[in-house]
């Protein structure tokens, strides 16, 4: 049952499992919703009574925290010398009973003031024992008003049940390099010959301790993974916390956003064929697309578009391109080289989207200090055209486009897009996760958006609403567009309930429910209020883990701060209600599964399935826990009963076969291979490493299991309870690579390499039978360069190949267990091939399946029929039906007996195991 995805950088969602699969809770209601596990109450209701009357203002309270949401509409005096930090402090000290802030000198930390006039916005970071706290900011706003400061509100998380030691287990070494193994193994879970070798290096940087605020706290060190994907040459950025006491990663998601001389003015065409004028500088007999005039009354920073033709996104994203050089040209009036590669269209448009920022809001560039703003055009991928853009926190980087599609920095939107996500780092801090990322997303949409229709004055356009509407060559404006912020899309409709490792919890799925409620009120309220409001709401009152819910509060809070009230502020609530953002609106969601195990809150690790019963990990309700594993009945009967030791360790990659269980322990000094009978006694450690173990199976007595060996390849191993040490398929060569371990009765298979004659590497499954010692290897067939999912049933061996490179699709193979009859069930070239995983019954077969989009520059699925969703055909691979018809992300698919298949489904916002015993037929 072993879930691979195929490795891509296009439009492939990131669903299946391997040894360090992501897969947390999606978009959980409220608060915290996006760190992996954590499960938020709805709001609570605000005090009856007395005690209703004496509250300041409005008063919104806080989810899991005594310290309100939000206090709004107060006027209360503070100290009024001094700095804003102390005299919001002192604001806060004195209100105890209200904010339940004990000390807030010593716990809110590196306070960050924005001023804007007579306004005052002090910006508070939670720490907890001296220690950050992930997404505890609270910000106190104050006016100045007669000589006196006056808070007239407070907003934000401040978790006050936090109660974790500061003091690590794991050493800072290891967590680093859990990090990157969980990173590596997530990259390669299907085996492939060209990444059967590791030719590009990951490599992990530690920033130090930090609470996640789930339950009481979770230590973790954060730990930043970049470099390549070893299969593709993607660029990789994970931003990846480990628990400090245990070494498992709990929550994981991309990161992937002098004297100066005065300039002069030059020119170029952009794509559109218009030509626009441009601040350069020249050197020596050269012109170079610089830009002193912006930044030169503040920080004495540049505007500059570099010249980064050949370079590949892997060595442009977090890290700085050797050897580039500013765009430059003999003339003042830049030529056709600089057109084509998008040069003109970046410059011209990092320098609208810096006007549009000064001008409207006060702010001097992305970060409101007059950062330089460095924009990277003509960049490439595996040496192939580029068809994409993105910021990863120090620029912005756009690819060479295609025959099809221009440069994205042709479209004046799309650079305002990415630029915004600069600003956003630099403000609200929105988690790149769940619903903070799709809030993330949404504003960069909109403001992008706004920037682009001030601009080109096109507001009553039909075309205004969309996203990258320009960036067709041939094709017209909504065949091209990424988004369209006027789609009418409502939550309780269209809310695509995801795992993290889809889309990063759905960020780009779910931004135009949000955007599309900004785009109202742009329409009802006009451009310059609706922007303000929002620049507001994002400045002084958005928190990093904050959802749509808490979102839309802030949006509100922030227009009647700008003295937006009666039919204009019933229109931005009418806009949030039309949109479906209400609270509780994650309730209307309807599935057509059962719930076995409700809240699981579990992140990088999946379930397993046979013989009547399942087996998965589950923190507490809060997802503060370290992971412990549960068992419990497929059809829903009797109540799950716990197995593994409440030992602090994280106890994954479990399967079962209805007879006994088998899992990993993942703690400060190793990983436990760990088995018990369901009937009940006690747990045996089977093997003990202190590399990474996954890909853990059952049968019996006996376990097979994927790991981490010296070399850094995968190897695969098993043991049966009783003996002192597995034995290993690679038969102790640390040049051969085998993974992905499938077991039924006596025997296993994997996937593994093997050497041509001419020293290339082909990919094949061998079958073991452990009670003969009898090894049968298949032939390789064709060019292969991917295998995955290989899987027993007793009568056949199946597995996934993928023998066409970047096609995106993989066949679905079968062989009997003496390795004949190796037959094509569905061929790679089938239209519907488009399978990440396979897991077989004894009646059935369950396949992970996906659609891709039909287009290229966005690589995240459009809507729900993109999403993963398991499939069931018979043995013969006919008969393909949909399980369910739920609308979230499906994955994880373990087969119990018969017809029956158990999976993780995220279509609640939550990430349930849940089951069915027959496929759902056709679905709407």
């Amino acid at each position: 049952m072993s879930k691979i995805r195929k490795t891509g950088t296009k439009s492939r969602p990131r669903t299946a499992a391997g040894p360090a699969r992501i897969s947390g809770v999606a978009a959980l209601v409220g608060a915290a919703s996006l760190l992996a596990g954590t499960v938020q109450a709805t709001a609570a209701p605000l005090p009856h009574g007395p005690a209703a009357k004496a509250l300041p203002g409005e008063v919104v309270p806080g989810e899991g925290t005594a310290t309100p949401a939000l206090v709004d509409g107060i006027a209360e005096r503070t100290r009024a010398t001094g700095n804003a930090a102390d005299a919001a402090r002192a604001h806060l000290a004195g209100k105890k009973d209200r904010y339940a802030i004990a000390d807030p000198g010593r716990d809110l930390a590196a306070p960050k003031t924005l001023t804007d006039g007579g306004d005052e916005t002090v910006r508070f970071q939670q720490r907890h024992r001296g220690l950050p706290v992930l997404g505890g900011q609270y910000l106190v706003r104050m006016a100045k008003k007669d000589g006196a400061r006056v808070v007239t509100g407070t907003s934000g998380r401040y978790f006050t049940g936090l109660d974790v030691s500061p003091k690590a287990s794991v050493a800072e070494r290891t967590a680093v390099e859990r990090a990157v193994a969980a990173t590596r193994a997530d990259l390669t879970e299907k085996l492939t010959a060209k990444g059967a070798r590791p030719q590009r290096q990951l490599s992990g940087a530690s920033h130090g301790l930090i609470v996640l605020p789930q339950g009481k706290g979770v230590l973790t060190y954060h730990v930043t993974v970049a470099g390549t994907d070893p299969t593709t040459g993607a660029p990789v950025k994970e931003e990846v916390y480990v628990d400090a006491a245990a070494g498992f990663p709990v929550l994981r998601y991309s990161g992937i956003q002098t004297i100066r001389h005065p300039g002069t003015q030059g020119s170029g065409t952009k794509l559109d064929g218009k030509k626009v004028p441009l601040e350069v500088f020249q050197r020596g007999g050269a012109y170079q697309l610089r830009d002193y005039k912006r930044l030169a009354g503040s920080s004495k920073q540049t505007l500059t578009t570099w010249d980064a033709t050949g370079v590949e996104a892997e060595a442009a994203s977090g890290t700085w391109p050797a050897g580039i050089k500013e765009v430059a040209s003999p003339k003042k009036a830049f030529g056709k080289a600089a057109t084509a590669s998008g040069a003109v269209d970046a410059h011209w448009a990092a320098g609208q989207v810096y006007d549009y920022y000064k001008k409207k809001h006060g702010r001097d560039s992305l970060d409101g200090r007059g950062m330089a703003i460095n924009s990277l055009v003509g960049v490439v991928e595996n040496g192939q055209p580029f068809v994409n853009a993105f910021w990863d926190g120090q620029k912005m980087v756009y690819g060479t486009g295609d025959a099809e599609f221009k440069p994205l920095s042709a479209d004046l939107d799309v650079v305002g897009h990415e630029m915004t996500h600069g600003v956003v780092e630099h403000t609200a801090g929105l988690v790149y996760v769940g619903q903070s990322g799709a809030l993330n997303e949404a504003v960069a949409d909109y403001f992008g958006n706004a920037i682009d229709v001030e601009v080109a004055g096109n507001a009553k356009s039909p075309n205004a609403s969309l996203i990258g509407e320009d960036l067709c060559r041939t094709q017209g404006p909504r065949a091209c567009a990424m988004r369209d912020l006027n789609d009418g899309r409502t939550t309780a409709k269209d809310f695509l309930g995801v795992t993290y490792g889809t889309d990063n919890g759905g960020v780009h799925l779910n931004s135009t429910i949000f955007s599309g409620a900004l785009w109202d009120v742009r329409e009802d309220l006009g451009g310059k209020l609706a922007d303000r409001i929002v620049y507001k709401a994002l400045g002084e009152y958005l928190t990093p883990l904050d959802g749509f819910t808490q979102a839309r509060a802030a949006v509100v809070a922030a227009a009647k701060d700008l003295g937006v009230k009666g039919a204009r502020l019933r229109a931005v609530n009418r806009a949030f209600d039309a949109h479906g953002i209400v609270p509780g609106w994650e309730k209307a969601i309807g599935v057509d599964s059962d719930r076995l195990f409700g809240d699981v809150n579990i992140a990088g690790t999946e379930p397993g399935a046979g013989g009547g019963w399942w087996a998965s990990s589950k923190s507490d309700d809060e997802g503060g826990e370290p992971y412990s594993l549960y068992v419990g009945r497929t059809d829903g009967r009797g109540t799950p009963k716990i197995v593994s030791p409440n030992d602090g360790r994280y106890h994954v990659h479990p399967d079962t076969d209805g007879t006994s269980v088998a899992w990993a322990a993942y703690g400060a000094n190793g990983v436990d291979l760990l088995w018990r009978p369901l009937a009940g006694g006690p747990v045996r450690k089977l093997w003990s490493s202190p590399r990474a173990i996954g890909n853990v199976h059952v049968a019996g007595r006996t376990v097979v299991f994927q790991e981490t060996g010296q070399s850094g390849l995968p190897r695969v191993g098993w043991i049966t309870v009783g003996d002192r040490a597995p034995r290993y398929a690679d038969g102790g060569d640390s040049r051969v690579a085998t993974a992905l371990p499938t077991i039924s009765g006596t025997k296993v298979a994997y996937a593994r390499t093997l050497d041509g004659a001419n020293g290339e590497q082909h990919l094949t499954t061998e079958i073991r039978d452990l009670k003969t010692g009898t090894k049968t290897t298949l032939a390789p067939r064709g060019a292969r360069s991917g295998l995955s999912s290989p899987t027993l049933n007793g009568r056949y061996l199946y597995w996934l190949v993928d023998d066409i490179e970047d096609d995106w699709r993989q066949g679905l193979r079968r062989a009997k267990l003496d390795g004949t009859g190796v037959t094509d069930l569905v061929p790679e070239q089938s239209e519907n091939a488009y399978f990440q995983a396979v897991d077989a019954s004894d009646q059935a077969l369950n396949l992970t399946h996906w659609k891709p989009r039909s287009w290229g520059p966005v690589w995240v699925p459009l809507a729900n029929e993109h999403l993963t969703k398991v499939l069931q055909a018979d043995l013969n691979g006919k008969n393909v039906q949909r399980v369910s018809c739920n609308r979230g992300d499906q994955i994880g698919a373990a087969a119990d007996t018969g017809r029956r298949v158990v999976w993780l489904d995220g279509t609640t916002g939550h990430t349930d195991l849940v089951t069915r015993n027959r496929p759902a037929g056709r679905c709407a």
